[in-house]
């Protein structure tokens, strides 16, 4: 090998080295189950969200950005675009079966879930940090989950999906809610229960 070879080798090295590193702090980060009552989020970049006491954060309709690509196979083996959903509110919440605040929230979302079912609304799960499907079948078994989940066990729709700056999913677990027009409407950080749940979806089906 040339000395030319071998330097352009070394000078690749160290950027793959930090690339590596950098998307596994990224993960390592997500795969904590975050327990953070006030919802609070450094969410970078010049925004104009509003967080209300509840620990849940909101962009204006002229605001609101779009997500990046959503899409893979569920739990059941099936393909899933969340982009296919357009033209209903949209309900994504990152979870996993080891997550206790996942647990606590699980028959909330379940019971809005099926309420909700042909009004306008789609629930879409984002599992992640179960390197099987086995327990994340079983947990959505336990609680009665009657939507799907992307399987998403290295958390790369959930890093990569959201731009810079936006109402991202951050930590497990958490939820987004996207407008009728597939866009970034609100966000909490923490568990949610079915009233907090509901005040997130029920101002975006009024939207015209």
């Amino acid at each position: 090998m040339s000395l030319s070879s071998r330097a352009s080798r070394a000078s690749r090295a160290p950027r793959r080295t930090l690339l590596a590193v950098g998307v596994l702090s990224a993960a390592l980060a997500l795969s904590a189950c975050s327990g953070d009552s006030n919802g609070k989020s450094g969410g970078g970049g010049n925004t104009n969200f509003v967080s209300n006491p509840g620990g849940i954060s909101t962009a204006a309709k002229g605001e609101r950005a779009a997500t990046g690509k959503l899409a893979g196979e569920t739990l059941d083996g099936k393909q899933l675009d969340v982009a296919d959903l357009k033209g209903n509110v949209v309900v994504l919440n990152a979870w996993g079966s080891w997550c206790a605040p996942c647990r606590a929230e699980a028959p909330h979302f379940a019971k809005v879930a099926k309420e909700l079912e042909g009004k306008g609304v789609e629930f879409v799960g984002l599992n992640t940090r179960d390197p099987n499907k086995q327990p994340a079948l079983a947990f959505e078994e336990d609680y009665g989950v009657p939507y799907p989940s992307l399987y998403d066990p290295q958390g790369k729709l959930i890093l990569f999906g959201f731009p810079k700056g936006t109402l991202s999913l951050q930590g497990i677990p958490s939820t987004v809610v996207l407008d009728k027009e597939g866009k970034i409407a609100a966000r909490s950080l923490m568990a949610l229960d079915e009233e907090k749940l509901r005040s997130m979806i029920e101002p975006l089906l009024k939207e015209k």
